[in-house]
């Protein structure tokens, strides 16, 4: 399925195939999503389908309208209200309990809802357009690297999905932040853009942190999209280098004739005509937008590995590293 460009025709398209139960990939701010109608369990289960995504695995709502929340959620905390109104629409995912008719297929079987408004023009337009909630992950083959521009939609999930809105490359790039509010005190369940510090300004408390998911665990916590601990993850074995470490490994990758690609953040190897090295930017945001775009360049050139260097340790960074992590994780493991 080719990118269309997403005018005003190609939303009334998009909201007609949305309606018939069909599947349409479209971007917003954070990653590409690949959206169905949440009040249809038959679509939403054609994107399990499509991305091989587990069945037990919730999906994000997303809605054009604060107003919207009553129809999905139950008993929403003061807290949810407070969150909403600073930082909606945006990369913001909200945990609630959900309401008694939204389907199961939405939620992986639990009786909480994922639901954010996204900040992006299209996406707000189609949302607008379809007066409906739409159950989007992203808009690729489940635990691989996320989508950032239409072109990396069409490459991995091709003719499965119906229609592909063009909306330009994202300008976050990383997934939204996610805060479970059905407990007692308020849990970061997957770092992003809107960091822990601000959550908590508004909030007036601390919040809990929690930990990545292991694939065979099985645990009676919410669960919510990218808690795994292997995600976001290039088909290339990736692992993450500490800065000190690289000169060693890289020489030792170089005398077995290893094919090597490398995100470097500070370290700048001697030319080696068997890598390719890609020099990520010293700005977390900008860091943050250029990622997955990156990792999909290095994981089309037929490496043997991919090396990423490790990335400060604080917390404007805490996002970029959850991923960096996770996207390395399998190789570790």
């Amino acid at each position: 399925m080719k990118p269309i460009f997403a005018d005003n025709a190609a939303i009334d398209q998009a909201t007609s195939l949305l309606s018939q139960g069909k599947l349409v990939a479209f971007p917003t701010e954070t990653v590409y999503g690949l959206g169905a109608d949440a009040s249809n369990p038959e679509a939403v289960k054609q994107i399990f389908n499509v991305k091989g995504r587990p069945t037990n695995h919730p999906l994000i709502v997303h809605i054009s309208d604060i107003d919207q929340l009553k129809f999905w959620a139950q008993k929403i905390p003061d807290s949810a209200k407070k969150l909403a109104a600073r930082f909606w629409p945006g990369p913001l995912t909200l945990i609630l309990n959900k309401k008694t008719d939204v389907p199961l297929e939405v939620t992986g079987g639990q009786n909480t809802i994922a639901i954010r408004i996204p900040d992006h023009p299209v996406a707000l337009a189609l949302l607008n357009k379809f007066e409906g909630g739409i159950a989007a992950p992203s808009a690729n083959i489940f635990s691989r690297i996320s989508p950032t521009q239409a072109s990396h939609v069409e490459e991995e999930l091709g003719d499965n999905v119906d229609l592909i809105l063009d909306g330009g490359a994202c300008r976050v790039g990383v997934e939204s932040t996610i805060v479970d509010l059905t407990g007692p005190i308020p849990k970061l369940l997957r770092p992003g853009h809107i960091s822990v510090a601000e959550i908590e300004a508004v909030l007036e408390t601390e919040l809990l942190i929690a930990t990545p998911i292991q694939k065979e665990a099985k645990s009676t916590e919410n669960r919510a999209p990218g808690m795994m601990s292997s995600h976001y993850a290039p088909i290339t074995p990736a692992a993450l280098c500490e800065h000190d470490k690289l000169p060693a490994i890289l020489n030792n990758l170089r005398t077995q004739n290893k094919r090597v690609g490398l995100l470097s953040y500070q370290f700048n190897p001697p030319e080696n005509r068997l890598m390719h090295m890609l020099c990520m930017p010293e700005q977390a945001e900008s860091y943050a937008q250029i990622l997955y775009t990156c990792l999909r360049d290095l994981d089309s050139r037929e490496l043997d590995i991919i090396l990423i260097e490790e990335t400060p340790d604080t917390e404007a960074w805490r996002a970029i590293n959850d991923r960096i992590k996770k996207a390395t994780a399998a190789l570790k493991d």
